[in-house]
């Protein structure tokens, strides 16, 4: 056997349980076999739990392991790091629990602010750069941490009382759909809830639209006073959020 079949079978018995893989690899070497897989899989369910602490503590231990060792059957790692791995988890979840949403929710929500956390750096736009820009052809740069959830429960306040070492609310759907806002402010990784009109309003801001065709969509949705008043709303809560890198034309914001 050549070291690629080697690393082959090995793999096949890490992952799968290979038990013609393990036969290749020899009898000899059965029980040192045993010790990396579970070894291999301790690692991958501590990544889950260290990453998604409190969607554990939301499930419990028995619950959380048994989803872990769902979701690594299912999934095996894809990327050279293990910081990456929980990426899905939340879609394991929705799988495995489809009437309890918050789960799931809850899962991406620590996802998201454990990406916005090691998003590259990019230095929020000064208020001082204002006066310069041309709002008639400007489009909007967004941080990179940026990230936008749908939100159907109530996952985010579980998420808050939890992180504050609070009692937790039971699960509870919202009384209409919404999303979260995710990003980096400063160094900490932070959310707030949005409505439809923001989140839409930020969707054709990433898409690239300029300002004032954010202004004129607004503007259609809600009448023209109220429109342009949302849009110097909005304009103004995403600077002071930092959530705002640049403003310029087409052709200089990339």
């Amino acid at each position: 056997m050549n070291l690629a079949a080697l690393q082959g079978d090995f793999r096949g018995w890490l992952v799968e349980a290979s038990e013609h893989a393990a036969r290749r690899i020899g009898p000899a070497a059965r029980p040192g076999l045993s010790v990396y897989q579970n070894n291999y899989r301790t690692q991958l369910v501590t990544c889950l739990a260290e990453t998604l602490g409190h969607t554990h503590a939301w499930l419990g231990d028995e619950a959380f392991l048994a989803a872990s060792i769902a979701h690594i059957d299912a999934v095996p790692p894809h990327a050279w790091t293990l910081d990456v791995y929980p990426a899905g988890f939340a879609e394991t979840l929705a799988r495995l629990y489809p009437g309890d949403a918050e789960v799931s929710e809850l899962a991406a929500l620590e996802w998201a602010l454990s990406r916005a956390f090691t998003a590259p750096d990019a230095a929020p736009m000064p208020l001082t750069d204002l006066a310069a820009v041309d709002w008639d052809t400007a489009v909007l740069r967004f941080a990179p941490s940026l990230q936008i959830l749908p939100a159907t429960t109530n996952a985010a306040a579980i998420w808050s009382a939890l992180a504050a070492g609070e009692t937790p609310p039971a699960a509870a759907l919202l009384p209409e759909a919404a999303a979260l806002l995710v990003w980096r402010q400063d160094f900490a990784p932070t959310f707030r809830t949005i409505d439809a009109v923001e989140e839409q309003a930020i969707a054709l801001c990433a898409a690239g639209q300029d300002f004032t065709a954010l202004c004129a969509s607004l503007a259609e949705a809600l009448g023209e006073e109220p429109g342009m008043a949302r849009a110097a709303a909005l304009l103004g809560k995403w600077i002071g959020d930092g959530l705002i890198i640049g403003a310029a034309p087409p052709s200089t914001a990339a």
